[in-house]
């Protein structure tokens, strides 16, 4: 394991860094003995803002030691930020062309974990359309794990569009991702082998 690797995971729509999948990614770090060095943001604001508040903590980052992960919207918005700045991601159950479906979610939502109020609105549609990376430069950093149970969004989506990426599908699960935790070793693997092809 590399002691240089940083993480920066993204979580979903109306979810938190409170979330089963960010604190378990949280203590499989801690297991490793980087703790100090997974970042995992509130990301509270619209598109854009929360895009702004992104590019700036990644601006402080070693963008040469740092991969993504990415669940649901999050997925989302690691797909932008590997593509702008050429960094490895893991995306769980991703979002793929979510400003298509988002007209049915108009209006205000409470966070599952923190009451905090998200609200939809024709703006929020179409910053998310500015951030889509269709078709994608760069497949190969990216591993998409996908279940073909997902209650939410349907994983076909992602299949198709990352296609030419390492697409990992398991049947039955959900949209919180089954088993996320015993897939953590494989995340860490992919990141650190991304990592070390872009610094040969």
């Amino acid at each position: 394991m590399s002691p240089d690797l940083h993480i920066l995971y993204l979580h979903g729509f109306l979810s938190s860094p409170r979330s089963s999948k960010a604190r378990q990614t949280l203590a499989y770090c801690k297991s490793r003995g980087f703790s100090d060095r997974i970042h995992v943001p509130f990301l509270k604001y619209g598109p854009a803002a929360t895009m702004a508040e992104l590019m700036a903590l990644v601006d402080t980052l070693p963008v040469g030691r740092l991969g993504l992960i990415g669940s649901s919207l999050g997925g989302f918005y690691a797909t932008y930020l590997a593509e702008k700045f050429n960094l490895p991601a893991v995306l769980i159950n991703p979002a793929v062309g979510p400003f298509d479906r988002l007209e049915s979610y108009l209006g205000d939502h409470q966070n599952y974990y923190t009451n905090h109020i998200h609200s939809v609105t024709p703006e929020y549609i179409s910053e998310l359309q500015v951030l889509d990376c269709t078709p994608l430069m760069r497949p190969r950093n990216f591993r998409v794990m996908v279940q073909a149970g997902d209650e939410t969004l349907d994983y076909r989506l992602a299949a198709e569009k990352f296609s030419n990426a390492e697409l990992v599908i398991r049947q039955g699960g959900n949209h919180s991702y089954e088993g996320y935790a015993e897939e953590l070793p494989t995340i860490e693997a992919f990141l650190l082998s991304r990592i070390a092809e872009s610094v040969r």
